[in-house]
């Protein structure tokens, strides 16, 4: 997933609820042209933010869409939820997203959260957030050993599967596998033991924190700390000329996702605010930043992160 180590990359989660098709198709087609190195959209069926009354769009079909719509920019979900599919389903479905796209796709995956979804869709949801942990740890060997073109068998007690097959196999020779989440006791662990990468949020310190987590489970497993890219989603992105017009649109666009409450302490302001805000990623190791662009896709915020923010954040 590296381009040069001291490189800073861009990110764009382009939210999938409360959007039309064609605005969430030119928000892909928009960050491969601006040069983003990766687009992510999230893997629910209902709204997270605001009222969940409201209209969602399938995460797998989006990307399979923006596969055959963009030419460069790497592509997967922020992330995929493992309660909705079996693992090796899941594998085949992202060796498929590699063929689309030419070999850039991404394995994101995580433990999943939201019950009334689940409940609504009838998928199981489990006891408890440790026993979909659980089923996680289960699903990775499967999903790994599957892209790595080995034949996998799991018995359970989640998850079963007998020598599957991959065929054909990713068309990269190694289809990267990101685990999101910064659960410090198992989220973390399973990192530093399958994924090759992560992705943390929170804020600067709450990141340098889980970083610090981070390498102690992979000197526990024995890992290399640099096989992982680390990446961090660094909220809702909303840039002006003046931060009081930066707020007004970024309370315009909440408003419009399901009336949500307003999230504070986001990067919104002007160009030099929110570079200087994103700058101390670097400096800890994390130079994969990921923004999230609501609907309607705020195409000035967009366009000046990758044109005007990143240059200054490369600049160190």
């Amino acid at each position: 997933m590296e381009r040069e180590l001291n490189e800073v990359k861009i990110g764009a989660l382009c939210w999938n609820q409360y959007a039309d098709w064609p605005s969430l198709l030119e928000a892909g087609r928009r960050a491969d042209r601006l040069g983003y190195h990766s687009l992510w959209t999230w893997d629910h069926l209902y709204p997270i933010v605001g009222s969940s009354q409201g209209p969602m769009f399938e995460a797998w079909m989006t990307l399979a869409a923006w596969a055959q719509a963009t030419e460069r920019v790497r592509i997967g979900l922020m992330v995929g939820a493992n309660t909705f599919r079996e693992p090796a389903l899941t594998a085949k479905m992202a060796t498929t997203l590699d063929h689309i796209s030419g070999g850039r796709a991404i394995l994101g995956i995580g433990a999943a959260w939201m019950e009334e979804e689940h409940t609504a869709f009838g998928l199981r949801f489990g006891e408890g957030f440790p026993e979909r942990l659980r089923w996680l740890g289960e699903a990775l060997p499967v999903i790994r050993g599957m892209l790595h073109g080995e034949q996998p068998t799991a018995s359970g007690p989640r998850y079963a599967a007998k020598a599957v097959r991959n065929l054909p196999a990713p068309v990269q020779a190694r289809l990267p596998i990101l685990v999101g989440g910064g659960g410090e006791q198992v989220t973390l662990k399973l990192v530093a033991r399958y994924a090759d990468a992560n992705n943390v949020g929170g804020g600067l310190e709450a990141v340098r924190h889980k970083e610090e987590v981070l390498l102690r489970h992979c000197e526990a497993v024995g890992r290399d700390p640099s096989e992982i890219e680390r990446t961090t989603s660094v909220g809702t992105v909303i840039i002006r000329d003046t931060a009081e017009e930066a707020h007004r649109v970024h309370r315009e666009i909440f408003a419009r996702n399901g009336d949500a409450p307003l999230w504070e302490d986001q990067p919104v302001g002007t160009v030099e605010q929110i570079a200087e805000r994103l700058a101390g990623y670097a400096a800890i190791g994390y130079r994969h930043l990921v923004a999230g662009f609501p609907a309607p896709y705020d195409e000035e915020s967009m366009t000046r992160l990758a044109t005007e923010v990143l240059p200054i954040l490369e600049r160190g």
